[in-house]
């Protein structure tokens, strides 16, 4: 075990991981509300994007309610001790997005690849560099490889300038052990920091966020009232209760994120952020969380059983850009049925 660091900074992504469970529908008045509250909680980062990533709003992805720019707006007013954070995925995002985001007040930019896929975010790092952010890289979908393969795509990314470098779990899919080995050959490897992101469909995100700090990590995320993809992340509110009881520093202010969770983005939730079989099943299947809204959609159409559909995907390890086999899998399961 790597020795922990006593010190947490937190990222909450509310704000974009959060956008998926409430279909990118977040209004201005949402941004102004959720942003202020983090922000007089102290949070270390406060992530502003589409749920998947910077220029994200399309018909593949889901449409936004407004605009990039117009959430970054309103959150530049009311944020005043927090990071303004985004997240850019390479092939969406673009140097332009950076360079409004940058306009608007955003600190951090988050480049985010499939595990085996590192090298396609050399030119965002070194060009979110080259702009002066403080660049963090997730490796999504980590559960899908083996540690020294994590290692290897954490040190392509180390190697273009990262300043951190995420273990990012992004189907709810491992169990603490997993975390740990992941978290622990990296903090042992590499010479930046390393971060961990939980989802929740096996119930773990918290107890995952804490193995992998006790395994030296150093910056996590969370999301208020645990809203996000699938059966969501860990709680920021949460997270920051048991880091205090064990003793660790991360300068939040426990009651103002409580009350963020309870008062604002609780009411605002389109259904209770839960363990259900659907989230269960992604999390068992080790399926994109931000899938989940798409297979119900499909499943409906095609009148299928949910879990079948995210066990094949689960099969054939699809990841995030291929949600057209969502509907694919759907229709052939369909076609099954009717034989």
């Amino acid at each position: 075990m790597n020795k922990p660091s006593n010190n947490i900074q937190i990222i909450d992504t509310t704000l974009r991981d959060g956008s998926h469970a409430v279909k990118h529908q977040y209004t201005l008045e949402d941004v102004t509300r959720i942003a202020s509250a983090l922000d007089e909680a102290s949070v270390y980062g406060i992530e502003i994007s589409h749920g998947d990533g910077l220029a994200g709003s399309s018909i593949q992805y889901g449409w936004a309610k407004y605009s990039d720019e117009e959430r970054l707006s309103v959150a530049q007013k009311v944020v005043k001790k927090s990071n303004i954070t985004v997240l850019l995925l390479p092939g969406i995002g673009t140097r332009e997005d950076l360079k409004i985001s940058i306009a608007k007040g955003a600190r951090i930019a988050r480049m985010a690849t499939h595990v085996t896929e590192a090298d396609i975010s050399e030119q965002h790092i070194r060009m979110a560099k080259e702009m002066g952010l403080e660049v963090m890289t997730f490796l999504m979908l980590a559960h899908m490889e083996e540690p020294w393969k994590v290692l290897e795509q954490a040190k392509l990314m180390e190697s273009y300038g990262a300043d951190v470098v995420y273990v990012v779990d992004s189907a709810g899919a491992m169990v603490p052990e997993d975390v740990k080995a992941r978290v622990g050959l990296l903090k042992e490897k590499l010479s930046v920091k390393v971060g961990f992101h939980g989802h929740n469909n096996l119930g773990l995100a918290v107890g995952n966020t804490i193995a992998a700090i006790e395994e030296g990590t150093t910056v996590v995320d969370g999301t208020l009232g645990g809203l996000g993809a699938g059966a969501g992340n860990a709680p920021t509110e949460v997270l920051v209760a048991v880091l205090d009881k064990m003793g660790y520093q991360t300068g939040v202010d426990l009651y103002k994120v409580m009350d963020a969770a309870e008062d604002i983005v609780r009411p605002r939730m389109l259904r209770p952020q839960v363990i259900d079989r659907s989230s269960l099943i992604l999390g068992y299947a080790g399926v994109y969380s931000s899938f989940l809204l798409h297979t119900f959609r499909a499943v409906e159409r095609f009148d299928v059983d949910l879990r079948d559909v995210l066990l094949e995907l689960g099969r054939r390890k699809v990841v995030g850009g291929q949600e057209d086999m969502i509907v694919d899998v759907a229709y052939e399961l369909s076609r099954k049925k009717e034989k």
